[in-house]
């Protein structure tokens, strides 16, 4: 935090001393503010971020500027980790406050806001202080500007957004099982319009999470789910390994082995009891070793039932 805070110090000394426009010094807060969001190892670092874009105020001549520099902070707000609800109703009220400002900047930063907006009523609605459908209208307003020919990566990561919250329904609830197909649906539009080389990491977050909402769908067609859903997970193995991202290897080996000790019993083997209980015997090791201890007792569990 000492660093930190300065850092933070010699950040407003320089911008202080730098012989430039006020536009320029706004502009080198943004950048600071949002390097130390990056950076920020807990919630000390978060607040010194949130000073910086006061600070940033400070030197907007316009409504637009104004309205970006809000934008940005109800973005930093909503991804700190001690963010509680009455955070992210601020960060909300901040963001909607700034949207009609936003109107004289491009389409593209309209579109943004509105994502980041989706996300921050996602999260509020997980809360139960927000509806959901709040969330996807703000997704969907996004996706009239992100369209898959010319942002296709935003056009992804908006439809993985649309999933999730289908699937936030949960089973049992009215329309649970048609947001669940929308939710299938939506995942496969997205994995259609990304490149897996131009974007590894996204491309395997959305298998997972593709095979995660086929394993767990509430169909009639259980075996079908499911062997839709391993492949989904080999793909994101292809991209995934232990060396480069072993949490996430870990989750998808997780799932997999999951979803293999709970084939239906026309298609249970010894082949797929063995694969099912060494994925999970992976996902425990890596839980473990990278301090995830929660999910490794879930992974211990979860094979002790399986008698794996």
């Amino acid at each position: 935090m000492d660093m930190a805070q300065s850092q933070y110090e010699a950040a407003l000394a320089a911008v202080e001393r730098a012989d430039a426009a006020p536009q320029d010094k706004l502009q080198m807060l943004l950048q600071l503010a949002q390097g130390m969001e990056r950076s920020a190892r807990g919630p000390a670092e978060y607040a010194l971020a949130d000073r910086l874009y006061d600070q940033a105020l400070q030197w907007c001549r316009r409504p637009l500027d104004q309205a970006r520099v809000e934008v940005a902070r109800a973005a930093a707000m909503s991804l700190n980790p001690a963010a509680d609800t009455a955070v992210l109703e601020q960060a909300r009220d901040r963001l909607q406050a700034a949207l009609p400002a936003l109107t004289d900047g491009s389409a593209e930063e309209q579109a943004a806001a509105q994502m980041s907006l989706g996300l921050i009523l996602q999260s509020l609605a997980a809360a139960h202080r927000a509806p959901i459908q709040a969330a996807i209208t703000a997704y969907q307003s996004a996706l009239r500007v992100f369209g898959a020919a010319t942002h296709p990566l935003e056009f992804a990561l908006l439809h993985n957004n649309l999933a999730t919250a289908y699937l936030s329904l949960g089973p049992g609830q009215p329309g649970a099982r048609m947001a669940e197909a929308m939710a299938v649906q939506a995942f496969e539009a997205a994995l259609g319009q990304l490149d897996p080389e131009a974007h590894p990491g996204e491309y395997a977050m959305l298998q997972n999470n593709l095979g995660n909402a086929l394993q767990y769908a509430a169909s009639g067609h259980p075996l079908e789910n499911n062997l839709r859903a391993l492949k989904a997970y080999e793909e994101a193995l292809r991209i995934r390994n232990e060396r480069d991202a072993p949490v996430e290897y870990a989750n998808t080996m997780a799932n997999l082995g999951n979803c293999l000790a709970n084939l239906p019993a026309e298609a249970v083997d010894f082949d797929s009891r063995i694969r099912a209980g060494e994925a999970m015997a992976v996902a425990e090791r890596l839980f473990r070793l990278h301090g995830q201890q929660d999910k490794a007792e879930l992974v211990a569990r979860n094979r002790q039932e399986h008698g794996l």
